[in-house]
């Protein structure tokens, strides 16, 4: 792969500048208009150099005086010509800068909206710390070569002006021009080459480092909790040193290749200097065009730099492209139907014969199957609870419910229509979930649960607040509504995010609730109000149907359904009292639930839990 890349680096390189130049033409067009004119302005600026030593520094100095006409016309063109430059520089830095931050800011839109539109599927095989590379750093990097792209591009023009001045003032300058400039553009292609592999390594790692870190941070409980600080840190370290050693290695490359790029137009200068005096001994040549052609050669120096930063930028930004592209190429959407849910009633959740399984993290892995046959349905205005011991497919269930993913056979129906066939807004406005794990923004309280939807305004938040029993403690928080609760809510206890984010789930009335065990961290007082609330609407009709995944006894009695799963199977449905005496496995199983909620029962209610026992808690 290495070696692929090394070779054809160039002509990708040059293509994904080409999709940026037809990705942003006009403001390519400014920037490449100020570089030619710079461009222009240098060439100029050598010949106006030259006659200004040939027609007046020599002559003043022969006649021991300076003629003020010329000197003034010398000086009025030379300030013209670095106006002008000036202007070009601006126009060039500007158009430049604007081009490349705009395409960044593009492609980390495309990046992310592409991110929200790939299933849960997608996201189970890729890190989220490389996802995060993905979006900035790759990014980044694919549109780094644009800053000096189009002074490179003037550069070019330059040159050509360059070697077409020197071809009219005299062969041999132009032989050694023609000589000097390829040399440079050839070795920098072959440093290009031989970065693209380093580059690529680098670029990868840097994504490596951003996983192992972002894993890290986010376990930084469980990583303290069990004592693995070292260990972590020694995970961190070995691959941070891989990203260490790679830098080094694109390091000393272009230390070996810097110092060459820079000293070649100096031997240019200093060849042309020695070829051109020994063509003004022969009479070939004046010293006006003698100094004009050593000058344009000092001064070409510099830009010609631009062409070689481009060329080295190259490698980078394929590989930053190949990762970005990556992504915007991914399969595997989850196209929605237009069919709409118009029933303003609780809705009705059918599953027949579902069948799913994770697909492996490698192609070369075998899949996870995960459900089998599973078939039930959440009649309109009724409470079903999942109940099974771990890994039986209940949270899989959940997010086949709200369509998360989807099944690998059968079919998903709310109220009869297949979910596929949804439009995606009938589908989130019909169908809510609350996950397992409750995720709080880092913003008020009022956002938290609006979620900036059309319609929720605060009489609707407090309603919803009420409904999940959350009503209390945010009044009585500093700033009620205003209240910034924190990244992830660490302001906040357990009990209390999960019921924010309960309150969020209600907020847009759904008429189908699923509850992957959202309720854990509440009192069970405080969790059989708020089912209670659940099961009616505000007018005293019935409320939401409700799938629940449930482990507390007290939970599953207030179920009007239970099915109970093993090996991702529906072993037995029924209520609970008739599954209590009928099937040993669902006895054993609630029996030891409670047995293990009583030996772990906290001297203080679930929902008086801190923050930073909330985040201990155990997985029941």
């Amino acid at each position: 792969m290495a070696s692929g890349t090394s070779r054809d680096v160039l002509g990708r390189g040059l293509a994904v500048l080409g999709r940026a130049i037809r990705e942003q033409p006009r403001i390519f067009a400014v920037a490449v208009s100020g570089s030619v004119l710079f461009g222009a302005m240098v060439v100029a600026s050598a010949f106006v150099v030259g006659r200004v030593v040939g027609d007046v520094v020599l002559p003043a100095i022969e006649r021991g005086s300076v003629a003020v006409g010329a000197l003034t016309l010398a000086a009025t063109a030379l300030f013209g010509l670095s106006v002008l430059r000036v202007v070009g520089i601006f126009g060039r830095r500007l158009g430049a800068g604007y081009m490349q931050y705009r395409l960044q800011a593009a492609y980390r839109r495309r990046v992310t909206r592409r991110y929200l539109d790939l299933p849960l599927s997608w996201h189970h095989r890729n890190a989220t710390g490389t996802l995060l590379s993905n979006a900035n750093s790759d990014v980044e990097a694919a549109w780094h070569p644009i800053a000096p792209l189009p002074f490179a591009v003037g550069t070019l023009v330059m040159l050509i002006g360059a070697m077409a001045s020197l071809f009219v003032t005299d062969w041999a300058l132009a032989l050694v021009g023609s000589t000097v400039f390829p040399a440079l553009f050839a070795l920098n292609v072959a440093y290009s080459r031989r970065m693209a592999p380093r580059q690529a390594r680098a670029q990868r790692l840097r994504a490596e480092v951003s996983g192992i870190a972002h894993e890290s941070f986010d376990g930084a409980l469980v990583v303290k909790t069990m004592g693995r600080e070292a260990q972590e840190t020694a995970r961190f370290a070995d691959r941070a040193g891989q990203l260490r050693d790679a830098l080094i290695s694109v390091g000393r490359l272009r230390g070996i290749f810097d110092p060459m790029l820079e000293t070649l137009p100096s031997l240019g200068t200093l060849a042309v200097l020695v070829v051109g005096a020994y063509r003004l001994r022969q009479g070939a040549i004046e010293v006006s065009e003698l100094v004009s052609v050593a000058f344009l050669f000092t001064v070409l120096a510099f830009p010609v730099r631009a062409i070689g930063w481009v060329l080295a930028e190259l490698p980078r930004s394929v590989a930053g492209w190949d990762r970005v592209r990556r992504v915007l190429d991914a399969t595997g959407e989850m196209p929605y139907g237009d069919a709409r849910l118009d029933g303003t009633g609780p809705a009705t959740l059918t599953f027949a014969d579902v069948a799913f399984g994770y697909e492996p993290a490698e192609a070369h892995q075998p899949g996870t199957e995960v459900l089998g046959e599973v078939s039930f349905t959440v009649g309109a205005g009724r409470t079903v609870a999942l109940v099974g011991p771990t890994g039986a497919g209940k949270s899989t269930i959940a997010a086949l419910a709200v369509r998360l993913v989807d099944p690998r056979s059968g079919t998903v129906r709310v109220d009869g229509v297949d979910v596929r066939e949804l439009a995606a807004d009938s589908l989130a406005g019909t169908a809510a979930l609350v996950a397992q794990v409750p995720f709080v923004f880092d913003d008020t309280v009022r956002a938290n649960v609006s979620l900036d939807r059309p319609g929720i305004d605060d009489e609707a938040v407090w309603a919803a607040l009420r409904l999940a029993e959350a009503d209390g403690f945010v009044a009585a928080l500093p700033d009620g509504l205003d209240t910034m609760v924190g990244e992830r809510g660490t302001s906040l206890s357990g009990g209390q995010r999960q019921r924010l984010t309960l309150a969020r789930a209600l907020a847009g009335r759904p008429r189908l609730l699923v509850l992957d065990d959202a309720t854990s961290a509440v009192d069970p007082r405080v969790e059989a109000a708020i089912l209670a609330g659940l099961r009616s609407s505000a007018d005293g009709g019935p409320g939401a149907s409700i799938l629940v995944v449930a482990y507390r006894r007290a939970t599953i009695a207030l179920a009007d359904e239970v099915i109970y799963l093993e090996q991702g199977r529906v072993l037995a449905r029924g209520t609970h009292a008739t599954l209590l005496a009928t099937v040993p496995g669902y006895a054993n199983l609630v029996t030891a639930y409670e047995q293990a909620e009583v030996d772990h029962e906290p001297k203080r209610g679930y929902d008086e839990v801190t923050p930073l026992a909330s985040g201990l808690e155990v997985d029941r």
